[in-house]
């Protein structure tokens, strides 16, 4: 069973065999983890999140239509299970930081050097929580999760290009808040 696509996996949940939702939800649950952990910095709450995209994914998966990436559409659900939790818990979104960065810098120079970086880590947490959560979603897509650019224009609706262009616009902002940080 391990050499189905996701896609004919889920074709075949959508045609009734919903046991083939367990093998997708092993292949995806780490990745999807770390998405709702890059947004929100909550474990416990990341790994809700989760579980609500697989319970979503079950309940529409009429919609489906194997055209086009599972992954796709997989993180367009997940994409409107954390808009929807945004939304309940606005004043929450907003306190947190983006802690797994950290992992992220290896510097092996003494102390002096790793207190600077780790500066830098947590001046880079605090302009990623200053983005808006659109531009921090397709950082998040684009850059820490190492998607295609055409998956996320199909996440976000748009075109390959119009994501191409908003990461770039994100990163920019980005760059700029990180440099006013700076000062």
């Amino acid at each position: 069973m391990q050499q189905l696509t996701d896609n004919a996996l889920m074709l075949k949940v959508k045609s009734g065999d919903l046991d083939k939702l367990g093998l997708l939800y092993e292949r995806h649950k780490k990745r999807l983890f770390g998405f709702f952990y890059n947004m929100n910095g909550n474990p416990s709450i990341s790994e809700d999140l989760v579980q609500n995209v697989f319970i979503r994914m079950l309940r529409y998966r009429h919609t489906f239509t194997g055209e086009g990436s599972f992954a796709a559409w997989m993180f367009r659900t997940a994409r409107n299970i954390n808009y929807d939790h945004y939304r309940k818990h606005k004043k929450e979104a907003n306190q947190t930081g983006l802690t797994s960065l950290e992992y992220r810098l290896e510097d092996e120079q003494g102390l002096e050097s790793k207190m600077e970086g780790k500066d830098k880590i947590s001046q880079l947490n605090r302009a990623m929580q200053l983005l808006t959560p659109e531009k921090r979603e397709v950082l998040i897509l684009s850059k820490y999760k190492g998607m295609k650019f055409s998956e996320i224009g199909e996440i976000l609706g748009c075109s390959e290009g119009a994501a191409k262009v908003k990461a770039h616009r994100a990163l920019k902002d980005l760059r700029t808040i990180f440099l006013q940080l700076e000062m």
